[in-house]
């Protein structure tokens, strides 16, 4: 053989075990999926709590995922579905063999499409009519929950979907949700006071019953029931601490608590002499003295940043609050939009040692503490004297870690109203269990410092459309209850979900600015009804200065002093103006340079790096 023979045969040899290596590689690569995840926020990891809830499976889920692959389908949807794709991956693959995917593509006339029906699948229309599906279906054993349509704008979501369905898919019985509160929340029978008419259930507990069984709770309870699982407690109105009392033992044997107190509670038209206005006061005083915290049921949070209204008709304790107001990674607050807080009061002070806070809605720091007496004042009586606190204060948290008892004596003999204990109880002292002094593992609590926000008048607008009762939602108000009952009904794993990071980031320091300028032009406005007080004032003295028989003809001190008023509005007025110039001056600034450096200055950076090494390379390449 000859060395040119011998030379083809090594590099054809040569060729194919290359070949041989390179599929050996890509099969044992490919049978063992893994990669790492180095986006912010962790876009494409599974959360702790998932990983638990799958963990837990004792028979495989089934996920059906109906996603149409025709030209009909929008491609940003088709993107989004492939992402939705991605992540089933991770869920078969962190489920070991307990979570079983399956694709379909629902065509028309299909048995796929009829499949979809069936499990509640829906069709989404695009705007030349034809149909498309992108959704899914979770079974285990008889239970089936139905995702209708995922949406892009729930993709943060997504994941804590998927494991909410699949943890309620594998509950057999419904959770017992118990509700005590001094509000007529389940409606009233009716009375003179609703002219005759009875008061429907809000719409918040119409939707609590739709995927739990509701169970009414007295405001003044010897023991809350074992079989209820969440405690929700709207305006405790006059609680005692009996009550509370039992409230602390259901926390500490690992019921879930969630509480809406209220420095003023406007819808509260029974707490009124009469039924008149509203604004009565709630606190768990005693609870929240064990865990660290304080809760000013005189106060009312007013915030020049989350103000409603404009003008005369400014309302800076009505609180719009928006996406900087809440915790961006909690589910509980994660795509809310919007949320209304009518006249909210502020937690303070810090969690004792065993307990850890998460803040889930606070105020911005162009805010400050006032006087509940004056919650509805507007325009300029509301904000005279405004001093920002530069403090962001929580408007709502959650509690986590073991909780120990706030009754160190044990049950209380006597109310908060100092009457004794009734006969009953202690006739069945004797039979209750044994007071318990810390809960055994960790435990979550959740409190809100308003109470309005869930009522129908802050939350939905109800409209009677040929007989049938339409609820419109108005913000985000039920949506953020029921996310917290979502979270403590199911799988207590779903506490630690987290949603997932976007890609949008808000112009907060645009709105910082809209709020100093709103100070500013407040401070403004002062300025110039102070003016005008004290001309008035010497007027009205040179006015007395003058004899009897004077007549209406002001003297000429009198007309200096008005014209130098006139002068002075004059200028408040081209100063007010200069205010609101410069502010969109510098907001539409801000916002065009942000665009400039995400659309233009990362492109022209990367496209100058290349031209940079190309450069480099041909000064390094030796010369021929």
């Amino acid at each position: 053989m000859d060395k040119k023979t011998e030379k083809l045969l090594y590099s054809t040899g040569g060729l194919v075990a290359a070949f041989v290596i390179v599929l050996l590689v890509n099969f044992v690569l490919g049978a063992a999926r893994g990669r790492i995840d180095l986006t912010q926020g962790k876009l494409y990891t599974l959360s702790e709590g998932t990983r638990s809830v799958l963990g837990k499976l004792d028979a495989p889920v089934k996920i059906r995922l109906y996603f149409s692959q025709g030209a009909e389908v929008p491609l940003p949807i088709k993107a989004y579905g492939r992402r939705v794709e991605d992540m089933l991956a991770e869920f078969r693959q962190a489920g070991r063999g307990k979570v079983l995917v399956e694709k379909l593509d629902p065509e028309p006339d299909s048995e796929a499409e009829d499949s979809a029906t069936l499990d509640g699948v829906e069709a989404q229309v695009v705007q030349t009519g034809e149909k498309f599906y992108l959704g899914a279906s979770v079974s285990y054993a008889d239970q089936r929950i139905a995702l209708p349509a995922l949406a892009p704008d729930r993709e943060p979501l997504l994941e804590y979907d998927l494991t909410r369905a699949i943890a309620r898919a594998t509950t057999t019985v419904k959770p017992v949700v118990g509700v005590m509160s001094a509000l007529p929340v389940f409606g009233m029978p009716p009375s003179p006071m609703t002219g005759g008419q009875p008061m429907e259930p809000q719409v918040f507990i119409g939707e609590l019953r739709r995927d739990y069984t509701v169970k009414r709770v007295s405001l003044d309870p010897e023991r809350i029931d074992d079989d209820i699982k969440v405690l929700l407690v709207i305006h405790p109105r006059g609680i005692s601490d009996k009550a509370q009392y039992a409230i602390d033992q259901f926390v500490l044997r690992g019921g879930k608590l969630i509480a809406f107190l209220d420095p003023n509670a406007y819808f509260d038209q029974m707490g009124q002499m009469g039924g008149m206005g509203g604004g009565t006061p709630s606190s768990l005083d005693r609870l929240l003295k064990a865990w660290g915290l304080g809760f000013d049921t005189g106060k009312v949070v007013l915030d020049m940043r989350y103000l409603t209204g404009a003008g005369a008709r400014t309302l800076p304790t009505l609180l719009s609050l928006n996406d900087s107001a809440f915790a961006p990674n909690d589910i509980a607050t994660a795509r809310l939009g919007s949320l209304l807080m009518p006249f909210a009061g502020a937690f303070t002070g810090k969690p004792v040692e065993g307990l850890s806070e998460t803040v889930l809605m606070k105020t911005s720091s162009y805010s400050q503490l006032v006087d509940s007496f004056s919650a509805t004042a507007q325009g300029e009586a509301a904000v005279r004297g405004f001093k920002p606190s530069n403090t962001e204060y929580p408007l709502a948290l959650r509690l986590t870690g073991k909780f120990k008892t706030a009754f160190p004596d044990g049950r209380p003999k006597t109310d908060d109203r100092g009457k004794a204990a009734s006969a009953k109880t202690a006739e069945t002292k004797t039979a209750e269990p044994a007071q318990l002094k810390e809960s055994s593992a960790d435990n979550a609590v959740v409190l809100v410092g308003d109470s309005d926000f869930i009522n129908d008048g802050a939350a939905v607008q109800i409209q009677e459309i040929f007989g049938q009762r339409i609820v419109i939602p108005r913000n985000g108000n039920i949506a953020f209850a029921q996310a917290l009952v979502d979270q403590f009904a199911g799988d207590p794993a779903l506490i630690k979900l987290r949603s997932r990071a976007s890609a949008a980031r808000p112009f907060i320091r645009i709105r910082d600015m809209e709020a100093r300028a709103q100070q500013a032009y407040l401070g403004k406005i002062k300025d110039l009804e102070t003016n005008l007080g004290q001309t008035q004032e010497k007027l009205n003295a040179l006015q007395k200065g003058r004899g009897p028989g004077a007549g209406a003809m002001l003297s000429a001190e009198q007309q200096s002093e008005l014209e130098n008023f006139r002068r002075k509005a004059a200028e408040t007025r081209l100063a007010l103006k200069e205010v609101r110039r410069e502010l969109r001056s510098e907001s539409e600034a801000l916002q065009f340079w942000t665009k400039v450096v995400n659309i233009a200055l990362m492109p022209l950076l990367v496209a100058i790096a290349g031209i940079a090494f190309a450069i480099l390379r041909r000064r390094r390449a030796p010369t021929l």
